[in-house]
């Protein structure tokens, strides 16, 4: 099979380093890609978005399956886009339509998906300018702390989590009437907040069968010990100590399952991913957020524990022979350690020379955000490697990517040094 991966970071080279592997492929394709997947196949300066280009890629290089890395293109409709075409309507499209896609796309569908089909979250109300005020008294009949999300798509940045009455009420009239996230938040989800321990589990599903991926958690603050800015991810282990059989069965039965029927039942074919973020309240699963598409850090320590051919299995997902294929996981743990430029999530540098790269023995590097130029790496995102490790333990695993974080040399270099510290000597 000729493949295309759609995307430029971890995720994707993850992808692209898993589907390297299989017997299946003949030539890999991603764009736009960076320096660590170009190790992998050939990357091509086009970007997610612009769906004529890759409309001309597909042609031209034969590609049989596309794999959509972010959520973006979805949300945008690119699935649609290759079934309304004539020329692309045969190329195989791992990731919802438009419809499917709004389990992410916003954040009011998938609270009523959920609330329809009984699926366990949070109590919630969505608010739009025109009934500002019944948002205000929503809030004062809830305890803090307060939290509430745009619906759309807003770079990660659309959730506040705030303790006090006043400003939640300055906030949501901030989202609402003077654009705060722009059209994201022109309608916005308020709802009670979840105490627990957050983990990520994620199904590859062809709409109608499905496999639960191994389940991860990861670190979204800048700072050890989870203080500091939110950021896209600054590490990840999988498995999760808390997330044993008998939870993850849970899961399955409330969540996976209702899920899956219930956009079946409202007319959606999903073939593709599903990130369910879930918080663990006292041993029971509650949803937070779907996402359309895999985690990141998460996908670089889910998709290495995968045993089998991955290639294979997303076939399965675009012809719905899934329930046919194996699926197997490797038992040892993974950790991921993320590097980062100095100053982000904030502010920060490109175009730091990356040395070090090839002392790496012990671990996998996944590139981030990361160009080739001149034969050098160089940096060219916040986040800019990955690095996973495999081991017996958390503390083995970590040791590793810790080791190798110390050989990666870049200016103003940043990582935590903190990643799975809380989950080794984990007590249920």
């Amino acid at each position: 099979m000729n493949v295309l991966i759609l995307g430029s970071g971890g995720r994707e080279h993850a992808f692209a380093w898993k589907i390297a592997q299989s017997k299946q492929l003949e030539n890999l394709y991603i764009a736009p890609g960076n320096a660590g997947t170009a190790l992998c196949g050939t990357n091509v300066a086009i970007q997610v978005n612009d769906f004529e280009a890759i409309k001309k890629l597909v042609w031209e290089k034969g590609i049989d399956l596309v794999l959509v890395g972010p959520e973006d293109p979805l949300v945008n409709g690119i699935h649609d886009f290759f079934l309304n075409d004539d020329v692309l309507k045969d190329v195989a499209v791992i990731g919802p339509k438009k419809d499917g896609a709004l389990i992410e796309g916003s954040k009011d569908f998938s609270k009523r998906l959920m609330e329809k089909y009984k699926i366990p979250t949070a109590s919630f109300m969505s608010f739009t300018k025109n009934n500002l005020e019944e948002g205000y008294k929503f809030l004062e009949t809830l305890k803090p702390p307060y939290v509430l999300k745009a619906d759309g798509l807003a770079a990660g940045k659309g959730v506040l989590i705030l303790d006090d009455l006043n400003e939640a009420k300055t906030e949501l009239k901030n989202m609402l009437l003077d654009a705060k996230f722009g059209n994201a938040s022109a309608t916005v989800v308020i709802e009670e907040f979840l105490h627990g321990i957050e983990l990520s589990v994620f199904v590859l599903t062809d709409g109608k069968s499905y496999k639960i991926l191994p389940a991860a958690k990861d670190y979204k603050r800048i700072g050890e010990g989870d203080k500091g800015l939110n950021t896209g991810g600054m590490g990840a282990v999988s498995p999760v100590a808390f997330a044993d059989k008998d939870f993850i069965k849970k899961v399955e039965e409330k969540v996976v399952i209702p899920t899956i029927n219930g956009l079946r039942s409202e007319g959606i074919d999903y073939r593709g991913f599903i990130f369910v973020g879930l918080m663990n309240c006292n041993g029971e699963p509650f949803v937070i957020e779907y996402n359309c598409r895999m985690g990141d850090p998460e996908t670089e320590v889910v998709i290495p524990r995968i045993k089998s051919d991955l290639l294979d299995l997303l076939d399965g997902v675009a012809k719905q022979t899934l329930h046919e294929k194996t699926f197997e996981v490797i038992n040892e743990t993974a950790t991921t350690v993320v590097l980062v430029s100095g100053g982000y999530p904030e502010d920060y540098e490109k175009g730091k020379v990356v040395k070090g790269l090839d002392s790496i023995k012990e671990s996998q590097v996944f590139h981030s955000g990361t160009i080739l130029k001149n034969d050098e790496v160089l940096t060219s995102g916040g986040r800019v490697f990955a690095i996973t490790s495999f081991s017996n333990s958390i503390e083995g695993a970590v040791n590793k990517s810790m080791k190798a974080a110390q050989q990666i040399q870049y200016d103003k270099k940043y990582y935590r040094k903190d990643i799975g510290q809380d989950l080794i000597n984990w007590k249920n």
